[in-house]
């Protein structure tokens, strides 16, 4: 009979390799500091793995966490035999090109909940006395919002149902409202609610569409929060590919012992976040975090210049049938149109930052995007693009624009995009598209083609300039820029020349220029 090993475990921690990082404080008496709405990876290998630095530092019981997943039960599954623990895999490519991995144990996560099954336990523990910081990684879609205006979409299921139903919430925006308004209602201690995602000022985002959700209810309420509540914004970064079958049969190799849900991240980890915390906080700069006053500059560095180009890797790669961002990084051609890319069209558009020198900062991304210790996939990236393009490109186009700067290598993001939402790489492989606007958007251009053929000019250039514009002009996406002829006429130059020549070419056409 196969030998199957025993689950990592509090009780089985002293079976563990001495390589492998443990906790060392008195877990059993973690007090809930931190609910966390949306236990995907990435706060697992972020927030948790600093929070998680503090704990060792000072011993400050007061900042365990609560996880909370909004919609699926299967990281509270996971996790559950575990008592919360799981395992943190640090990995990076050696000099000479080996894959290496660090793994330590996180304790810090005392409880995992799945919001349907209780509401009501999850809007207790945000308005509890010891609930000191409500945290937020439920991606750009999570907030039931237009991302182009940055407003909350009443129209949204979740949104309706939440204003109607008060003690079975089932958006991240609802549970913090009516968690809120119990705080309001019985001991009234403030609560500083706290975005990770990657929206630009996503403090000043939560915050406008917790007021505006609040306002609905209870007038009284919102100004409440507004006067009592702060929401600090904060700039992360980290890359957290997904744990795959693969990662965890070799890091249960490793320590002997079976974790049902390891994480995996680079080596690399920077959070940048305002000190606007209304009550206590974690110690986190021990963990190498940084307060500052204002995150701003900070924000639009990591949306434009890491994100933005992640995004290009992302639709550039999946359409080649670059299956991982190492992968697409070993082309040539696309390591140069990237560096080209943020050196002249996203870094003359960022705000200043005096300590940072900006062409070491531009080199050390690309040296990270060639870790294929990570085997981050490109169809990972590209999930959910109706919600990250508005901050990850548009922005920046918006700035090459009044400043009369071009932007063809934007252009040709954008482009791939498009393409990318014909659901076929150019080795004939297909794939799904993830977002939550996918059937508007393949809708949209199916319209358009077949408009197209029922019309005289039936050119591949007439063809992807009528679907551009029928894309650009989806106003919850592209805002001021639906009508945009010089936008247009930019993207759609760029996907013929995807569509006659591939990506490979095109981006040969782009660095002889």
């Amino acid at each position: 009979m196969k030998h199957v090993p025993d689950r990592l475990h509090p009780r089985t921690l002293e079976a563990l390799p001495k390589t492998v990082a443990r906790y060392a404080y008195p877990r059993e008496k973690l007090k809930t500091g931190i609910v966390h709405l949306g236990l995907g990876a990435f706060v697992r290998a972020h927030m948790a793995a600093i929070n998680e630095v503090t704990l060792h530092a000072h011993f400050d019981l007061r900042w365990g966490i609560v996880g909370v997943s909004l919609r699926q039960p299967d990281t509270r599954d996971a996790l559950l035999e575990q008592d919360g623990l799981y395992t943190l895999s640090l990995r990076h490519t050696s000099a000479s090109g080996e894959a290496r991995q660090q793994l330590q144990v996180i304790g810090c996560l005392s409880q995992v909940l799945v919001a349907p099954e209780d509401p009501g336990k999850v809007i207790r523990l945000i308005a509890a006395v010891d609930t000191r910081i409500v945290s937020l990684t439920v991606t750009e879609k999570g907030y039931c919002h237009n991302p182009a205006q940055g407003t909350l979409q009443w129209e949204h299921p979740d949104i309706v149902h939440d204003l109607d139903h008060t003690q079975t919430p089932r958006s991240a925006i609802g549970f913090i409202v009516r968690g809120l308004q119990q705080r309001y209602l019985t001991h009234g201690l403030p609560l500083t609610l706290m975005s990770l995602d990657n929206l630009p000022s996503n403090g000043h985002v939560l915050s406008r569409l917790v007021l505006d959700f609040a306002q609905k209810i209870d007038p009284a309420l919102a100004q409440w929060i507004e006067a009592r509540c702060t929401f600090p914004n904060s700039m992360v970064d980290r890359i957290v590919p997904r744990t795959t079958e693969a990662d965890r049969t070799n890091i249960d190799a490793t320590l002997g012992l079976r974790d049902a849900w390891p994480v995996i991240a680079e080596t690399f980890n920077q959070w940048i976040i305002e000190d606007k915390f209304v009550r206590e906080r974690p110690a986190w700069a021990l963990g190498g975090a940084q307060f500052v006053e204002s995150a701003a500059a900070w924000e639009t560095l990591k949306l434009r210049m890491v994100n933005g180009t992640h995004s290009a890797i992302a639709y550039l790669g999946s359409l080649a049938g670059w299956l991982t961002v190492d992968q697409a990084m070993s082309q040539p051609e696309l390591v140069a149109f990237l560096d080209a890319l943020m050196c002249e069209e996203i870094e003359p558009t960022l705000p200043e930052l005096p300590s940072l020198d900006l062409a070491a900062y531009r080199q050390s991304l690309l040296v990270r995007f060639t870790n294929r210790a990570l085997a981050h996939r490109t169809q990972q990236i590209a999930m959910d693009g109706s919600q990250k393009i508005p901050q990850r490109w548009l922005n920046t186009i918006r700035y090459c624009q009044t400043h009369q700067r071009l932007y063809p290598k934007l252009a040709l993001g954008l482009a791939a995009w498009i393409q990318y939402l014909g659901g076929t790489d150019a080795l004939g492989n297909k794939y799904k598209i993830q977002d939550p606007l996918a059937n508007v958007l393949q809708t949209t251009l199916r319209h358009a083609e077949a408009a197209v053929l029922k019309g005289t000019d039936q050119t591949p250039t007439h063809l992807a300039r009528q679907q551009v514009q029928a894309l650009i002009g989806l106003q919850q996406i592209f805002s001021d820029l639906k009508d945009d002829t010089d936008l247009i006429t930019a993207v759609a130059q760029q996907l013929v020349s995807l569509r006659t020549q591939g990506v490979v070419q095109t981006l040969s056409t782009h660095l002889s220029r």
